[in-house]
């Protein structure tokens, strides 16, 4: 979860490293460090507890010089955030500099070794452990760096995403990956490498996307050499980046949430652009075109998920068993891979991911290709991890996602689960004609009916100031909107750290009703539904209690507006097309609910953006 980034070629490393941590901070922010060879030679490690502000300001004063650098913004596993477990970290000699993303699993084995051979420790972290042990192999094996390196990675248990750099070789960086992303950016001369491709879209559109154990050797003035840890020589794989720089700025927005927030009706566009047809009476996925025996056949629909995208995939769980009458599962990754779960051959298992590298989730695919099942891929970003891993699968297309909190992918997650669930219901001719054409039709409405929720931010903005200090709130829904009441309540528990729980509505009653009482703020997702009788129910539950309701309502809706403290009216649409309006105020009320208490919303506290460890 942490952000690597590094350079080397002819430009000076610092400001394109400093910039590189800035862009990577969403992804860890405990600590941050940097490592530069300078011009004489000499190899200068600079680290401070806290963010990449604090690392900026500490170097002012200090050599900065050099052609060559790594640098590292920490999320902390092994050791608490301080400036000793800060990294880069170095070798006991002091020759070897490395950043590293991931866990080392057997490090306690292998510095337990060391120390009998006299290595001494400064840090409490498993990276260290990984450069003294490089160090130690090098001496004793009386090999180059990258023999090193490839010796060590075949005996540590984990993962990783390394850069490694020697105070003697200036002129050359090696990285290595495994269960851990890592770009490499192709300049002129030049050579970029980082968690993602943002600190390096200013500079190259030209990656190599590493697979897992290989390692890349990048030598000034020549040409990128890939090596597995098996010793067994790859081509290099050029692709071509999908980033704009300006996805990567916040746009005259106070932070990136709110700019992601307000980017969802163009986001769903994008999702939907070239998928349905220009006339609006045909959803297109190559997907599921190419692979349609494979769903028209299918015993049963596994979602494998977590956090946000587990509660995108509730929703496709409702889609598919309306449209596809195909039974369906949903599963967080982090247990199913945990677990002895029942996976057969006829069996289609579907990942959700906004980064594509989830480690849970990547576990989780293995293990069910393992077993023989169809791998069906949805995530965000191009390249990652998951894509390369599945069998067949759908980009989400809603741009590069900084916020921690996630908003705009949760939209486009459903979006492509919707159109998903549509196609396959095609093919199995289990929809009618009827309800396919107005499902796409209505849509192909959702952008714009978002944008009328998004123009009454302004009030939004006035109701979260009543509940500002709140100390806990509940979130009730039922069908479509009850993984919506989990969502809403998951984003104000992240950016604001007011507890929140969602439950369907009808379970109130059993428990969650002895909570309420006149300092209970429950918020209800009370659309026009099948349900909406038994949700006009809950209302009167909870005011009976003295509850205090704050409702998502349609607009027109007088009966439930007489009854509420609070309405938030939103448009009307199709049941199975709810979530992607009513989580909209959710996510609004989550926001200015946390700038009023002054959080950090883009990176809450023990949070990061992609989780690429367990």
């Amino acid at each position: 979860m942490c952000g690597i980034v590094g350079y080397i070629g002819f430009r000076e490393a610092y400001p394109i490293l400093i910039k590189g941590l800035h862009r990577l901070e969403y992804r860890g922010y405990d600590s941050a460090g940097v490592a530069l060879i300078n011009p004489q030679n000499r190899l200068s490690v600079y680290k401070a507890k806290g963010r990449v502000d604090e690392l900026e300001k500490s170097v002012k004063e200090l050599d900065l010089s050099g052609t060559i650098g790594i640098a590292h913004t920490r999320w902390a596993t092994h050791g608490e955030p301080s400036n000793i477990n800060a990294h880069p970290h170095c070798s006991q000699t002091g020759s070897l500099a490395l950043i590293h993303n991931g866990i080392i699993e057997n490090y306690a084995v292998i510095k337990a070794n060391l120390i009998q051979k006299g290595y001494t420790f400064q840090s409490n972290t498993d990276t260290e452990v990984l450069i003294q042990y490089i160090e130690y192999i090098k001496a004793t094996h009386t090999c180059d760096l990258f023999k090193a390196v490839q010796i060590a990675l075949n005996h540590v248990v984990g993962a990783y995403a390394i850069a490694v750099m020697e105070k003697g070789n200036p002129d050359q960086l090696i990285v290595a990956r495994k269960s851990s992303p890592l770009v490499v950016g192709i300049g002129d001369n030049e050579f970029f490498i980082a968690s993602d491709a943002s600190p390096i879209v200013e500079y190259t559109h030209k990656v190599i996307y590493l697979e897992d154990e290989e390692i890349a050797v990048l030598h000034r003035d020549q040409e990128p050499k890939i090596v597995t840890i098996s010793n067994i020589e790859k081509t290099p794989e050029i692709k071509e980046l999908e980033m704009d720089l300006s996805q990567l700025e916040k746009g005259g927005y106070p932070h990136f949430m709110l700019k992601e927030i307000f980017e969802q009706p163009e986001t769903l566009k994008n999702c939907m652009s070239g998928r349905i047809n220009v006339e609006g009476t045909h959803v297109t996925l190559s997907g599921i075109i190419d692979h349609k025996d494979k769903f028209i056949y299918a015993d049963r629909i596994l979602i494998i998920a977590c956090g946000t995208s587990w509660h995108a995939g509730l929703i496709g769980e409702y889609l598919f068993e309306e449209f596809c009458r195909i039974p369906v599962e949903v599963e967080y990754a982090s247990e199913f891979r945990y677990r002895k779960p029942v996976i057969h051959a006829n069996d289609i298992v579907i990942a959700i991911s906004q980064s594509g590298e989830t480690a849970d989730s990547l576990a989780a695919i293995e293990l069910a290709r393992a077993s023989g099942a169809f791998v069906y891929g949805i995530c965000n970003v191009v390249g990652s991890s998951i894509p390369r891993n599945t069998d067949s699968g759908s980009y989400t297309h809603c741009g590069h996602e900084i916020g921690v909190a996630s908003t705009k992918a949760f939209t486009a997650q459903v979006t492509v689960l919707t159109m998903m669930a549509l196609a396959i219901a095609e093919e199995k001719g289990t929809i009618t004609k009827e309800h396919y054409l107005e499902t796409i039709k209505e849509l192909q409405h959702i952008p714009s009916k978002i944008k009328k929720i998004l123009a009454i931010d302004g009030k939004i903005k006035e109701l979260s100031a009543i509940f500002t200090y709140a100390q806990n709130f509940i979130y009730l829904g039922r069908g479509y909107d009850y993984p919506i009441a989990l969502e809403g309540a998951l984003k104000l528990k992240e950016i604001s750290y007011i507890h929140a729980e969602g439950y369907p509505a009808a379970e109130m009653k059993h428990g969650p009703i002895a909570l309420i009482d006149n300092e209970m703020p429950v918020v209800i997702i009370a659309t026009n539904s099948t349900v909406y009788e038994k949700v006009l129910s809950n209302i009167q539950e909870i005011k009976a209690r003295k509850g205090r309701v704050i409702a998502i309502v349609n607009e027109g809706d007088e009966v439930i507006k007489a009854l509420a403290d609070y309405c938030i009216e939103i448009p009307s649409t199709i049941e199975c097309l709810d979530p992607l309006l009513s989580v909209i105020p959710l996510q609004l009320l989550a926001y200015h609910i946390a700038v009023n208490k002054r959080r950090d919303v883009d990176m809450p506290r023990n949070l990061a953006k992609s989780v690429t460890v367990e």
